[in-house]
């Protein structure tokens, strides 16, 4: 086992190589063609911006993903959709989840604390460029004037390359946004064939959602595999 020292050069070792708990090199940046290469071969930056003055690139060899057909609603979560308390929208505020992801409950002053401004700027960036896409959930307010106002309860962003979807973050404000936010997620990439939602790793959370586990064999197969199919629709960041 080793940890790979990465330098000004486009590349990523063989994963299998890496350390068990997924660790497989360290240094680099997150330009966007960096970050572009990483998520197309299974990796992602995952580090301390208080401790680590560089990026660490992780690649678990398990996979914990999320199939859009096998996404699980509970009877509540069911209720909730019916009742139309919240309205979820594609990429229309996402500054505002990812400063959301970041900042909710003091995560950023937390110990271990990952998502810092570097972070914050590479993404948003991707998400300019077309390659990041937020999921946003909305409580509409009082109406005072002739548009009703509307609050950011909570949300969802990640890495969209045509149509596999990388989980990065989500955060909530009230019960169950983030979850609103995954189940529609799930349906609309659904809807174009989507290959399937990467959750990194596995979280209750998740699991009760319908998360499992994969071989990263098979996560490399499904990737390729979305990367050359023709599919309807769009990528989740054209939303």
């Amino acid at each position: 086992m080793a940890i790979y020292q990465l330098d000004e050069n486009l590349w990523f070792p063989d994963p299998h190589l890496g350390e068990e708990d997924g660790l497989v090199a360290v240094g680099g940046d997150l330009s966007v063609n960096r970050l572009l290469l990483a998520y197309s071969n299974g990796f992602f930056p995952w580090f301390s911006y208080q401790e680590c003055d560089e990026p660490y690139w992780y690649c678990p060899l398990d996979r914990f993903v999320i199939f859009p057909k096998e996404i699980h609603v509970s009877h509540s979560m069911k209720q909730l959709m019916r009742h139309g308390k919240y309205i979820v929208t594609f990429n229309k505020d996402f500054e505002g989840v990812i400063r959301g992801c970041s900042t909710v409950d003091g995560r950023n002053n937390e110990f271990g604390a990952w998502l810092g401004s570097d972070m914050m700027k590479a993404y948003t960036e991707l998400h300019r460029l077309g390659y990041a896409a937020s999921v946003e959930v909305w409580e509409p307010g009082d109406a005072t004037s002739e548009e009703q106002s509307l609050k950011l309860v909570g949300g969802l962003y990640g890495v969209a390359i045509r149509n596999a979807f990388f989980g990065e973050s989500m955060f909530s404000l009230v019960p169950n946004a983030s979850k609103l936010a995954l189940i529609h997620l799930a349906r609309a990439l659904d809807k174009i064939g989507g290959a399937f939602i990467d959750c990194q790793f596995e979280t209750a959370h998740l699991k009760s959602m319908g998360g499992r586990h994969i071989t990263y064999e098979e996560y490399m197969s499904l990737l390729l595999h979305s990367q050359r199919q023709h599919y309807q629709g769009h990528s989740p960041s054209t939303w």
